[in-house]
């Protein structure tokens, strides 16, 4: 049974009480160091993207368990560099392909690769492409949830607008400490559902 998302956007609040300075400090300087590099370096992005999502989903995680959670995590995608390059990489290739056919299937595609970097963060032994498949295999079922979820924080962006941007610094992390909530309730319906079969 899934949690509703109201419910795992309560739980994700729960989890950043008494960390809100941690998450807001840790994305201003995840965000200002992604947007250095891809404004020094063309095309830097593509190298160095996948190792910083996975850091930034190893952080989210940290703090959506209640875990040890520190600012130096955002670095710890490159102590596998090489499986968060390939996974990047991969889904780059597989939504831009899906994008070129027809949007609507490109943003199907993307959702369905949402929870890769979160295995990736959870497993260091699997592979970036058994980490993509693994989160097709999750997702099913799960995408229009995944989706209205998106919706309800497109809102709250509507929303920080109209504050000239400061809503945006609680926003995003409370965005990725409710993926990874949600990431965490997907897992245990999907081993769950591994042990019947």
């Amino acid at each position: 049974m899934m949690t509703e998302n109201s419910i795992l956007m309560s739980k994700a609040s729960e989890s950043l009480k008494g960390k809100w300075g941690l998450a807001i400090g840790t994305f201003v300087i995840y965000m200002m160091i992604v947007s250095i590099i891809g404004a020094l370096i063309p095309f830097a992005h593509l190298i160095v993207g996948g190792a910083f999502q996975l850091g930034i989903s190893i952080f989210s995680l940290s703090i959506a368990r209640q875990q040890d959670s520190r600012v130096e995590q955002i670095f710890a995608g490159f102590n596998n560099f090489g499986r968060a390059l390939s996974a990047f990489l991969l889904i780059f290739i597989f939504v831009l392909f899906w994008l070129l056919l027809l949007i609507i299937p490109g943003i199907i595609a993307s959702i369905s690769y949402s929870m890769t970097f979160f295995i990736l963060a959870d497993d260091d032994s699997i592979s970036a492409m058994d980490a993509i498949k693994k989160s097709k295999q999750m997702m099913n079922g799960y995408k229009w949830k995944y989706f209205r979820l998106s919706l309800r924080f497109f809102g709250l962006a509507l929303l920080c607008i109209l504050t000239l941007g400061i809503g945006f610094l609680w926003l995003i992390p409370y965005q990725y400490v409710t993926y990874a909530k949600f990431y965490d309730d997907v897992k245990n319906n999907y081993l769950l559902n591994q042990q019947k079969n």
